[in-house]
């Protein structure tokens, strides 16, 4: 039927739905995005825009159709199979991981995120490993640097892909990284700039593995339960790139069981690839990975290159990346990709696998078992865990960098800080109160203990500091100077902030005292990368005191000279990690442990460089929140005139929006048509 015979009711259906039409409504996956390029010297930087639909979704949905039992209908366009348990999930553009970005170096990347989370969660998203000089405020944490994205509102995101290298985006608001929010973010560099292209004839966006745990229920579910009836909150499972074998599910009309598929890596014979590593982690689960019949010439680490070294597995924590070259000197065939996890996921026995299939190889699976004791790769491991240096255990502190020393710092530090962590037994009110369920007094399983940074919670504040400092009192902020009580044994919490200059050399000594617990904790810093100068592991546990007392003997040999840049490295147990950094970005910065329990319960601090009138300003417009409190009627004046366009879809320099112009123009050609 033609537009000839649109009847008015119909005109007048199409013309008011007309407005809630959007460009993006098709969830666009990116992969062949014109940002995915060949990067050369001399081409002009590209804006790189992308829009971001974060919804609530579901494992094996409708969309999944006959999956797995049909297992060309888990590739289906919006099918979330992960591994086969059925689970609520939160997804971006209906995928998992979320789409990929990438860009080539200088690049300016625009992200429209849209928070359609039925649910009323606020959102923001974090560029974990990008910089953000200039545009401080665009780091993404919620109540940080912005407030969170209301459910039913946009917010766009516009920063410089200032530094090259493998990163990845992720939430940053509650736990919804541990349902599915996130993606990698890869920023390239031309070959004649790169000083590892030499290494490899290959680095192809399919490379990228994202490995993480992964949980069977909703992380708010899952983290409650432990919090408040001390219910077993471990990751039983892992994921590959959004896939993974572990779920054994029934056909019930004809009883065939079958598996959700894996991910599949394609290489070809006598080459070498440049493979990029991400995990988004959620639990305590360090991640050994391997490849059978395989050895890896690891040359990066968060985004920055290091003097390569050859090893047969790596260790890899929450909110860490690391690049590997593998040559493919191997028969043709198929290889398995395996993943362990350690510390608690050893109690589970948690692994997974992926497959490396050589062009020419059978669409079969490798020889060999899949379970966790194959997954356990002997010889020499690169970031081990609790491990003190030798031949076979490669610490972080024992890589060169490739990137020259910074003249910028100091050999004395302008600012040096101790920070123990550790699981310490208090009232935590949030989890116990003293009167009714003291931590004291409860069962063994029911006890919380609190993660913390010197004996203090991390408090974010009710209004972000970065936009609306002068809206927030200064008892919200304390440190170890600044608290008024012995919090060793009185719970502390407050917004932990700790101040340095802009241009400050700053060092800081981490410390896991590891009394309690033996759980390691990666430390991520925002806003800058930093150099690891010195590593050890003392024993099963340690002190502030002992270390303190050790340094002040000159029993800590730091590297000042070729020490490897990172913005993610763990702590020991029963030992410590010693960073340094210029602190060049003025800005409120998180440091905190990127297990998502751990910093949910307090473990971070804040980093203030700067005083606030050294921060960029807000752009107009900039969104504010914070407390608020009935002081009597005003005359309507006090509300701030603003924009509101009332757009209901993600907000982009195209307009995916059909907006009143263009309808109007749409009105009147439909009109003269069917005059016609």
């Amino acid at each position: 039927m033609g537009w000839r015979c649109l009847s008015s009711l119909g005109l007048m259906v199409f013309v008011f739905t007309g407005f809630h039409l959007c460009k993006g409504f098709r969830f666009p996956d990116y992969t062949k995005h014109p940002c995915l390029r060949r990067c050369t010297v001399g081409e002009n930087p590209r804006t790189c825009e992308y829009d971001f639909i974060l919804e609530y979704n579901y494992v094996l949905s409708k969309a999944c159709y006959d999956c797995p039992f049909n297992i060309t209908d888990c590739y289906r366009p919006h099918c979330v199979a992960t591994d086969g348990v059925h689970r609520a999930i939160m997804t971006v553009n209906r995928r998992l991981p979320g789409p990929a970005i990438h860009v080539c170096h200088n690049d300016t990347i625009v992200v429209n995120v849209k928070n359609k989370m039925e649910g009323g969660e606020g959102t923001s998203i974090h560029w974990h490993g990008i910089y953000q000089h200039d545009s401080q405020i665009m780091d993404g944490v919620g109540m940080l640097t912005q407030c969170p994205i209301p459910v039913f509102s946009s917010f766009q995101y516009r920063f410089k892909a200032e530094n090259p290298g493998t990163h990845f985006w992720h939430a940053h608001s509650g736990a919804q990284r541990s349902d599915g929010v996130f993606g990698s973010l890869v920023v390239h560099q031309p070959d004649s700039t790169n000083p590892q292209a030499a290494l490899y004839q290959h680095d192809l966006p399919e490379h990228v593995i994202i490995v993480n745990d992964w949980l069977d229920k909703l992380a708010i579910s899952k983290f409650t339960g432990e919090n408040m009836a001390g219910l077993d909150h471990m990751s039983k499972s892992m994921l590959i790139n959004g896939r993974g074998s572990y779920q054994k599910l029934m056909d019930e009309e004809t009883n065939r069981t079958a598996y959700t598929p894996r991910s599949v890596f394609k290489v070809t014979q006598a080459q070498n690839y440049r493979f990029r590593v991400i995990n988004p982690g959620i639990m305590n689960c360090p991640i050994q990975m391997s490849v059978d019949n395989h050895r890896l010439k690891m040359i990066a680490s968060d985004g920055v290159p290091f003097v390569p070294k050859v090893v047969d597995s790596f260790i890899i924590f929450a909110g860490e990346r690391f690049d590997f070259v593998l040559e493919t000197n191997q028969t043709v065939g198929n290889y398995w990709i395996r993943a362990r996890g350690l510390s608690h996921c050893m109690i589970k026995k948690t692994n997974q696998a992926a497959i490396l299939r050589y062009e020419g190889a059978d669409e079969t699976d490798p020889p060999g078992t899949v379970d966790y004791e194959s997954a356990d790769r002997a010889g020499t491991i690169l970031n081990p865990l609790n491990k003190k240096s030798s031949p076979t255990m490669i610490l972080m502190a024992d890589l060169n960098s490739t990137i020259g020393d910074d003249p910028r710092m100091k050999e004395k530090p302008d600012k040096k800080f101790y920070i123990a962590m550790d699981f310490y037994e208090i009232d935590n009110y949030n989890y116990h109160d003293p009167d009714f369920y003291s931590i004291f007094q409860v069962e063994g399983h029911m006890k919380l203990l609190s993660p913390q940074m010197n004996h203090i919670s991390l408090m974010m504040p009710p209004s972000p500091p970065l936009t609306q400092y002068s809206d927030l009192s200064e008892d919200l902020f304390c440190n170890t100077y600044t608290v008024q009580v012995n919090c060793s044994a009185e719970f502390c919490e407050c917004a932990h902030k700790m101040t340095v200059g802009v241009g400050d050399t700053v060092e800081i000594v981490l410390i896991d005292e590891g009394a309690t617990t033996s759980t390691n904790h990666p430390i991520h810093l925002h806003g800058h990368n930093f150099r690891v100068v010195a590593m050890d592991r003392l024993g099963e546990s340690t002190s502030l005191e002992e270390v303190k007392a050790l340094d002040t003997a000159g029993g800590i040999s730091r590297k000042l000279s070729g020490a490897i840049a990172k913005d993610t490295v763990t702590v020991p147990d029963g030992g410590y990690t010693v960073i340094r950094f210029v602190a060049d970005n003025p800005g409120f910065w998180l440091l905190h442990c990127h297990i998502e329990s751990h910093l949910s319960q307090g473990m971070g601090s804040i980093i203030q460089v700067g005083q606030p009138r050294e921060m960029p300003k807000p752009p107009k417009g900039w969104p504010r929140c914070g407390d608020w409190k009935y002081t009597g009627e005003g005359t309507g004046t006090e509300i701030e005139d603003t924009d509101k366009t009332g757009n209901t879809c993600p907000p982009t320099n195209k307009g995916h929006g059909v907006t009143i112009p263009k309808m109007f123009i749409l009105i009147v050609f439909l009109a003269m048509f069917m005059i016609v």
